[in-house]
C-alpha cells in the first residue's frame, strides 16, 4: 500500500481560488491573444495563428508562474529553439515516424543546453515536424511567427495577470545583495553557488529556482524555531512601558527620542492611545538621506525649506510612519509573530486591543525568548 502512494498527487491542495484565478488567466491570455492578434485559423501569409503548443505554455504561465520552466527566457527561447529544431528536421528528414521522434529529441536537448527548458517546446518541435505542408510554405518564419510573436504576447500578458491578481511574474530572480525577495539568502548565510550546488545534487534545477530554494529553507528553519515557542503568547514577552510619539510630533524629536533611547522603532499614537502607524529607525534615515538631497539640488529649495521650519511647518511624524505593517493581539502566538519580522524590512510588532496599542513585541524580544527556552531544554 505504501509503494502505491508514489502514484497518487505529487502536489499539495490548492484552493479553489488559486485553480480559479490560473484558469481565468489563461482563459484571458489566449483569449486576447486570439482576439488581437493570434488568429485560430492558419493564416501562411501573416503566420499569426494561434497552435496547440500554446494551450501548454499557458498552463505553465498562468498556474506555475514561479517555475523556472515558466519564466520569460525559459518560455520565449525554448520555443523559438524548439521552432528552428522542428523546422530544420522537417525539411530534411522524409519519414514522418522518425521526423517526429528526432524533432522532440534534438529540441530537448537544444533547449537544456540554451538554459531554456520548457515542456510546451517540445509540442512545438512536433507540431513543425507533423506539418510538412506548413513548413514548406513558412520555412524557418514559423518561429519568428507564429512561435515566438505568439509566446512574447503570452508572457506579456501573463506579467500583466499577475501583477493585476497579486502576482508575481517574472519570478524575482536570485541577485546577491540586490532587492529580489530580500534578506532570504542573507539569512540562510548561503552563497548562491552553494544554493546552485544544492539544487545540482538533488536533480532538481529544472523544478526550483535558487530564490525558492533559499526562500523554503528559511520557511523550514522559521517553523522549526516556531516549535520552541511552545505556548507563549505575545503578551508573555511583549514590552508595555512605551514611549510614543503623536503623529504631528517633528522629526527632529523623533531623532532625538531615537538617540536617547537607543530605539529601532517608535510607535505613533492618537491622544487617546489609539495605534495609527510606527516609524523604524530606517524610515527616519531615508528620510535624511532624501532631504540631503534635495538640499543639494539648489540653494532655492533649501531656502524654501528653512523658511517652512521658520513658520512653524516641520516634518511630522505621520509623513514617514509605516501604517501598513503587520500587527498582532495579546494573543497571538509567537510563532505567529516570527515570520512577520523574518525578512528584515520590520523589527517590531505593535501588539494592539480593539485599536488601542498595549504593547511592542522587537525582534530583540523574540530572540531573547527563544534563546532562553533553547538553554532550558538544553
Amino acid at each position: 500500500m505504501h509503494k502505491l502512494r508514489s502514484l497518487g498527487p505529487a502536489v499539495a491542495s490548492v484552493s479553489p481560488v488559486e485553480a480559479l484565478r490560473a484558469g481565468v488567466g489563461a482563459i484571458v491570455g489566449l483569449g486576447l491573444a486570439g482576439l488581437f492578434l493570434l488568429s485560430p485559423a492558419m493564416d501562411p501569409d501573416l503566420g499569426l495563428y494561434l497552435i496547440a503548443p500554446f494551450g501548454a505554455t499557458s498552463v505553465l504561465l498562468f498556474a506555475v508562474p514561479n517555475s523556472p520552466l515558466a519564466q520569460p527566457w525559459s518560455a520565449v527561447v525554448g520555443n523559438t529553439v524548439a521552432a528552428l529544431v522542428g523546422v530544420a528536421v522537417c525539411m530534411t528528414v522524409a519519414d514522418p515516424t522518425l521526423r517526429v521522434a528526432l524533432a522532440v529529441g534534438l529540441a530537448i536537448t537544444a533547449t537544456i543546453l540554451c538554459r531554456a527548458v520548457h515542456p510546451p517546446a517540445g509540442a512545438v518541435a512536433m507540431t513543425a515536424a507533423m506539418s510538412p505542408a506548413a513548413i514548406q510554405e513558412l520555412g524557418f518564419r514559423f518561429a519568428l511567427t507564429p512561435v515566438a510573436a505568439g509566446t512574447i504576447v503570452l508572457v506579456a500578458l501573463a506579467a500583466i495577470y499577475a501583477r493585476l491578481t497579486g502576482r508575481h511574474y517574472p519570478f524575482r530572480q536570485f541577485e546577491t545583495g540586490g532587492e529580489a525577495a530580500p534578506g532570504s539568502r542573507m539569512r540562510l548565510d548561503l552563497s548562491e553557488d552553494e544554493l546552485v550546488e544544492l539544487l545540482g545534487r538533488y536533480r532538481q534545477s529544472f523544478n526550483m529556482g535558487v530564490e525558492d530554494l533559499a526562500q523554503l529553507i528559511g520557511a523550514a528553519e522559521l517553523q522549526a524555531a516556531s516549535h520552541t515557542a511552545s505556548a507563549e503568547t505575545a503578551a508573555d514577552i511583549m514590552s508595555d512601558k512605551l514611549i510614543t510619539v503623536r503623529s504631528d510630533t517633528g522629526l527632529g524629536e523623533v531623532a532625538d527620542l531615537f538617540r536617547k533611547h537607543r530605539f529601532t522603532s517608535l510607535p505613533v499614537v492618537t491622544d487617546e492611545g489609539r495605534f495609527l502607524g510606527v516609524i523604524f529607525q530606517m524610515h527616519l534615515i531615508d528620510r535624511t538621506r532624501q532631504d540631503a538631497l534635495r538640499l543639494d539640488r539648489g540653494f532655492a529649495a533649501a531656502f524654501r525649506r528653512l523658511v517652512d521650519r521658520e513658520r512653524g511647518m516641520p516634518v511630522r511624524a505621520e509623513e514617514i510612519m509605516e501604517v501598513a505593517g503587520p500587527r498582532a493581539t495579546t494573543g497571538t502566538p509567537i510563532a505567529a509573530l516570527l515570520p512577520m519580522m523574518a525578512d528584515g524590512a520590520v523589527d517590531a510588532v505593535p501588539v494592539l486591543e480593539y485599536d488601542r496599542l498595549v504593547g511592542i513585541v522587537t525582534r530583540t524580544d523574540l530572540i531573547a525568548t527563544l534563546a532562553h527556552r533553547a538553554l532550558r531544554s538544553a
